[in-house]
């Protein structure tokens, strides 16, 4: 499989690679990799790839069924063959917002104590949806003077890993009513805000800024209803 470099060192901007393989729609696998890949509401990374000082565009980083990293060009053309050196640049000003964005999301967790029903990453922010009985609904401006202070606290983001059997017995770290943690691999990866998780603990296996600082100032843009159980709350950077 794919070594995720991107979840030990999310700012690694440029990465040299072997190609593995092509599949059967063009998309390039490779050995290792720091462009993230589509799930858990965030967007695959973009960039380029650089073969024999050629540059071939990358438009975005999926999964596979096998759960290998498959860099999908943006245009069809030629191809490296299995076996060629190749040198990653993330597209770092969409990276960075979306590593803003995801810890701004867990921010948002931490300050709405519901069930997730749902989330995703946008050009200007997020939004989660949450299950929150009538009647205990945040209001927007409390809501954001609360992750505005979080962000001003400067709190630092690290992680660390437990097993698969750790997290099963710890399930009440996990906040999606329909997205199970990234396991599989014998490990997870729990993200924490704050010392020791004080301010949010929970299993993630995307990219994130290394303190609240980073995020900068927010707002809330929206709060509304989507169907019988789903609050959606939406954060955009001021």
């Amino acid at each position: 499989m794919t070594e995720l470099i991107f979840r030990e060192d999310a700012y690694l901007k440029s990465l040299d690679a072997v190609v593995q393989s092509i599949n059967e729609r063009g998309g390039i696998v490779l050995d290792k990799t720091n462009f993230y890949a589509a799930a858990g509401g965030q967007p695959g990374d973009k960039g380029t790839m650089e073969i024999n000082g050629k540059p071939i565009e990358i438009a975005t980083t999926i999964y596979d069924e096998m759960k290998n990293v498959v860099h999908v060009p943006a245009t069809a053309g030629d191809l490296p063959a299995p076996g060629s050196p190749v040198t990653l640049a993330l597209d770092w000003h969409t990276r960075y917002r979306n590593m803003r964005a995801h810890t701004m999301m867990h921010l948002l967790c931490a300050c709405v104590p519901f069930p997730v029903t749902g989330g995703s990453i946008s050009d200007d922010g997020g939004r989660i949806d949450f299950d929150i009985p009538e009647g205990q609904i945040p209001g927007k401006e409390e809501l954001a003077a609360r992750i505005n202070q979080l962000i001003l606290e400067d709190h630092k983001v690290t992680f660390r890993w437990i097993s698969d059997a750790e997290m099963e017995a710890n399930l009440h770290l996990v906040r999606t009513m329909s997205v199970k943690p990234p396991m599989g691999t014998g490990k997870v990866r729990l993200v924490m805000i704050g010392e020791e998780g004080r301010v949010d603990l929970q299993p993630c296996g995307g990219t994130h800024v290394k303190s609240t600082a980073e995020i900068g100032p927010m707002r809330v843009a929206k709060i509304e209803s989507k169907g019988k159980i789903n609050r959606r709350i939406r954060l955009a950077f001021a």
